[in-house]
């Protein structure tokens, strides 16, 4: 990329206002989201969803961001009040926590265009030229740059960002568009049983990321405009863009034909999904490189001592295989394999933890064997416990098992033992 188009992006994006949708709870994670929104929800070791969509703005050179909370939104707010707070108003940057706070209304807000219409006002004063829309709930590293000059040189006043994803996945979860032959949106539908295949692949489809950018003018009429329509939903995939795609330029962003060999996007919005996203992580060489300096994750983590694996006997040895193992961890006399502990989780000798996802704070006890399972953060798993193994006994004790198998723990499932 030029120095030119460098300078050109940098402009765009700091013309730009980022709002983040963050008030999703996330029912089909089940117990995993009872305590906590789904962008709060732990990932990869050491990171919480939130941070990828953050990390991605800052690194695009997004600096005017805000989110929008609502649902159980304690931990999210800690969160980014701990880890991205340090913004600087006076240096042009920003990051600030929108939560539901009736500002137009009597009502919470209601869908995702009503969050971002009850804080119109706030987005305004900040005089922005465009506003990008971002889900903050998916695992991905995007470059909102050339999105954002797409968008200005096609003179589009909304451009979609998307990839294409097998229609056995599409369906019933994600928005799916139909694009003409200059990738101008011909048709929009929000998680339709029977998505429109692609031209070329009947086994694949056109699906929504959940990103949007608008011209800001044209964003506020069309949102001041369906929020005087009782009969909506308030929602952009629902709502918005089937309203506008017939009579204005509604253009889709390919986001695998421009991250080419890096177009990584998760939706992690299952235990199946979930747990994939993050087993994925201890291959080799996993598509979604976290060691990546030139596109940094932030984050905010306590500081820890480093992971510790005591006990080096016959058949007592502290050892992980093919896994991620986060500060603050103690692997005493056990083995980890093709497993991801987060900060400071204890795992007592004799004990196997196969395929595991094993979220902070957790102690698991002597003489246990936990294969392919989510441990929910602060567990105590007792001596002699057996997860993962017989799912008739698993349920029988009031563990959820997935569809794909996955066994999930939490610590209101272990007080009831």
């Amino acid at each position: 990329m030029s120095t030119n188009n460098n300078r050109y992006i940098s402009n765009l994006t700091r013309d730009t206002y980022a709002l983040v949708l963050a008030g999703g709870r996330g029912s089909r994670l089940h117990e995993l989201t009872d305590w906590r929104a789904k962008p709060a929800l732990y990932f990869g070791g050491k990171f919480r969803i939130i941070d990828f969509p953050l990390s991605n703005c800052i690194n695009s050179g997004i600096r005017n961001v805000g989110v929008l909370t609502q649902y159980k939104s304690h931990s999210l707010i800690r969160h980014l009040v701990r880890g991205w707070g340090h913004f600087k108003k006076e240096l042009g940057e920003s990051i600030e926590i929108l939560p539901a706070s009736q500002r137009f209304s009597e009502d919470w807000y209601q869908g995702t265009a009503d969050a971002v219409f009850q804080n119109i006002d706030i987005v305004r004063d900040e005089l922005p030229k465009y506003v990008i829309i971002l889900s903050g709930d998916h695992i991905y590293k995007m470059d909102y740059g050339p999105m954002l000059a797409q968008h200005v040189e096609s003179g589009a006043k909304m451009t979609v960002s998307c990839m294409s994803v097998p229609i056995t996945e599409a369906k019933g979860a994600f928005g799916v568009l139909s694009v003409d032959e200059n990738n101008r949106v011909t048709d929009f539908t929000e998680k339709p049983e029977n998505p429109s295949p692609l031209h070329d692949d009947p086994e694949y489809c056109l699906a929504s990321m959940g990103n949007y950018v608008f011209d800001t003018d044209f964003l506020f009429e069309h949102l001041e405009r369906d929020a005087s329509t009782s009969d909506s939903a308030h929602d952009f995939g629902k709502d918005i863009i089937p309203s506008i795609i017939d009579k204005h330029k509604v253009l889709a962003f390919d986001f695998r034909k421009s991250a080419k060999n890096d177009a990584y996007w998760r939706d992690v919005g299952t235990l199946d999904s979930f747990w994939d996203a993050n087993m994925e992580l201890v291959a080799p060489i996993p598509e979604l490189n976290l060691y990546d300096k030139t596109w940094p994750i932030w984050t905010y983590q306590e500081q820890l001592p480093p992971a510790k694996f005591v006990w080096e006997e016959e058949d007592r040895r502290g050892e992980a295989l093919n896994s991620v193992v986060s500060g603050g961890c103690i692997i005493s006399g056990a083995t980890l394999r093709r497993s991801i502990c987060f900060s400071n989780v204890r795992v007592k000798s004799y004990s196997v933890v196969e395929e595991a996802v094993v979220l902070p704070n957790v102690e698991i006890g002597r003489r246990c064997r936990i294969k392919k399972a989510i441990i929910d953060r602060g567990c105590n798993i007792p001596d002699d416990m057996i997860i993962g193994i017989d799912h008739e006994k698993d349920k029988a004790r009031g563990f959820r098992v997935s569809s794909g198998g996955v066994v999930l723990v939490t610590r209101e499932m272990l007080e009831k033992l």
